[in-house]
């Protein structure tokens, strides 16, 4: 009986394996060359041989001798920790030639056949996840480093991108400007990665750091996700959307994105900002910077700051259809405005400090233009008929305005909606014009018939064309810190911004139900104004969202409400779930032919991988699916 079930089992593998003929293929330093190994088994060149199962040593072993992907859409490349160099002078580079150099980089990922099987390249994840990424770094200036040009359905995760050297293309100091004219032109690279017509993307758990020109310059996209990404200390802008023709369609979300230092150079190996400039010496600066375009955006959880122009400009969401969502974000130090939006718009618990003079006199300093354009914290721009919301945010500057509100369109008529309820504003000495102070909300008449505002605090700004209202508090917030360059938000005991807000659920569901920090709101009598629930210790931190503080949640890192504990032992069975056990993806502390098929089911797309207990993934790419099937089988087969 019991081999009649595995023969059965074996169909049921074969059956369900011509869904898809993904290979994987494994980097590590104690690989081989492509001529000793096949690339196809984790495990170190032995020494001897040749086309031995064993790993390449780089990842350009990847690559024929003409410079083409071996591998084929679908297929999964995992690199281990190590420092790989890219570009030309790294291994199996005799393609390339030193006076193209630029030409020497990987050619464009292949496509996966469909969402469901997208080609993948990772770096190998440690314990805590992805501790010690693998560095690919750009030598002898290659256009790029990871070159997603026409590719859809893929995966990028857990790798460091950067360079090895602190130069800036076309930087006015010609000690930090690159060698761009004759070779060698040194350990740099312009742009980590370039992406254009590209849809289905997620990049998770990158840091992009150090490079010429850009961290990011991509367009043209629909359907990306980037989730624990940072993008630091490019030379020119951190993400740059501008490559032509580059209008964006479809959902594009940014979770947990950190955004800083571009427009400096940065040291090499120091990783320390140096050199900033910015538009009037010849640079950028941007921290996200986009040419016109579409696009659902969703930007939660994130940090614009200490870039050299604007944190995040999305002035050119100027195409229908379009919409932002701010969530629970930071943007603040940026030489430029904090944020910058178009069209309908929502914000929510988001920080926004311009202290616009930051880089004025600092030693990383070359050139910044201070508070350029202004400098104002958040700038609003509207299009005909389009709604925009500021609500539960804290927003303080020394620019010219707190809230800038102009029409973008030219055609505005009156029909445009603009609501802002439960927010701080502050204002400061303007840091072009100590004399004057910021002003609270200006806006241009004829974009909007009326401004509905209220239960604001408004504190030491200037009042422009937006009159307080009935619920709107003239006091001070009292801030735990004030200081414009140190500010963080949290509020004092006597804060009359504490319980005086609009109830959570209210303006139909725009007074969120968390705070910055996802904590519930109201923790007290009411809700809070600002960004911050005020709390008087962290007791009352919620990391799961899931209405139970973190010390008396039995399961504190995963949404559990109902707090199930079968087995009495003090853990949620949400926790007791994740097991250890490779292959057990069931739970249940048990490798069996039940695991098999929930394998097999995720593998035909019956039943999402990602719902199942990820500590079973067999090689670590964060799926359930044909390798797991395989282990479980081999598993069943040797008892």
């Amino acid at each position: 009986m019991k081999c009649k079930l595995i023969i059965n089992l074996l169909f049921l593998l074969f059956y369900f394996s011509s869904f898809t003929t993904a290979a994987e293929y494994y980097v590590r330093p104690e690989g081989g060359t492509c001529v000793e190994c096949n690339g196809l088994k984790d495990l170190p060149y032995p020494g001897s041989g040749e086309k031995q199962n064993c790993a390449w040593s780089h990842p350009f072993y990847a690559l024929d001798a003409s410079g083409q992907w071996k591998i084929q859409g679908g297929d999964t490349l995992i690199i281990h920790s190590g420092s790989y160099r890219m570009g030309f002078g790294a291994p199996n580079t005799d393609w390339c030639d030193a006076d193209c150099a630029f030409d020497c980089c990987l050619p464009p990922l292949p496509s996966g056949p469909d969402p469901e099987h997208p080609t993948q390249i990772f770096g190998v994840c440690g314990d805590q996840g992805c501790d010690n990424p693998p560095e690919l770094w750009g030598a002898e200036r290659p256009w790029q480093i990871l070159n997603l040009n026409g590719t859809s359905n893929a995966i990028i995760r857990c790798l460091e991108i950067t360079d090895h050297s602190g130069c800036v293309e076309f930087h006015q100091d010609s000690s930090v400007s690159c060698e761009r004219d004759t070779p060698p032109f040194g350990d740099w690279a312009p742009v980590g990665i370039y992406a254009a017509d590209s849809t289905n993307i997620i990049l998770t758990d990158i840091n992009i750091h150090g490079l010429a020109c850009a961290g990011v310059h991509a367009g043209r996209l629909s359907g990306w996700t980037l989730e624990n990404v940072r993008i630091a200390g490019n030379g020119w802008v951190g993400w740059d959307g501008d490559i032509g023709d580059s209008a964006n369609t479809g959902d594009l979300t940014f979770k947990n994105l950190i955004v800083e230092w571009n427009g400096c150079a940065e040291r090499y190996p120091e990783k320390t900002p140096c050199a900033c400039w910015g538009q009037s010496a010849g640079g950028y600066g941007d921290g996200v910077g986009l040419a016109e375009t579409g696009g659902n955006w969703l930007i939660e959880d994130s940090i614009f700051r200490y870039n050299t122009s604007d944190g995040l400009d999305m002035l050119y969401v100027r195409q229908s259809p379009s919409n932002i969502t701010i969530k629970r974000t930071q943007a603040y130090g940026n030489a430029g405005d904090q944020i910058k939006v178009n069209g309908p718009t929502q914000i929510e618990n988001t920080l926004i400090a311009s202290n616009c003079g930051f880089f004025d006199g600092k030693a990383f300093t070359y050139h910044v233009d201070n508070c350029r354009a202004g400098g104002s914290a958040l700038a609003l721009n509207a299009r005909r008929g389009a709604k925009m919301s500021v609500v539960n945010s804290t927003i303080v500057g020394e620019g010219d305005c707190l809230c800038l509100v102009e029409c973008d369109s030219g055609d505005c008529d009156g029909t445009e909606t603009l609501i802002v309820y439960n927010n701080i504003f502050m204002g400061n000495p303007e840091f072009l014009d100590p004399s004057d102070i910021a002003c609270y909300i200006w806006f241009e008449p004829s974009v909007f018939a009326s401004v509905n505002s209220n239960y604001n605090v408004v504190y030491d700004a200037k009042i422009g064309n937006v009159a307080l209202t009935d619920h709107d508090l003239v006091q001070n917030p009292l801030f735990l810190n004030s200081d414009i360059d140190a500010f963080g938000g949290r509020l004092q005991a006597a804060s009359p911004a504490i319980d005086s807000g609009l109830s959570v659920g209210s303006l139909n569901g725009l007074i969120p139900a968390q705070d910055l920090e996802k904590i519930i709101r109201p923790n007290g009598n009411g809700t809070d104004r600002g960004a911050y629930e005020y709390r008087t210790n962290g007791s009352n931190i919620d990391t799961d969202g899931d209405g139970i503080n973190d010390e008396e949640d039995n399961c504190p890192a995963i949404f559990n409400p109902a707090q199930t504990d079968s087995d009495g032992d003090g853990m949620g069975d949400a926790c007791d779930a994740i097991s250890n056990l490779l292959g057990d993806i069931s739970g249940d502390y048990v490798v069996n032919l039940n695991d098999l098929v929930l394998a097999l089911q995720a593998c035909a797309g019956l039943e999402s991988s990602h719902a199942m207990n990820l500590a079973a993934d067999v090689n670590g790419d964060g799926l359930i699916g044909m390798v797991e099937a395989l282990f479980i089988l081999q598993h069943a087969i040797s008892k």
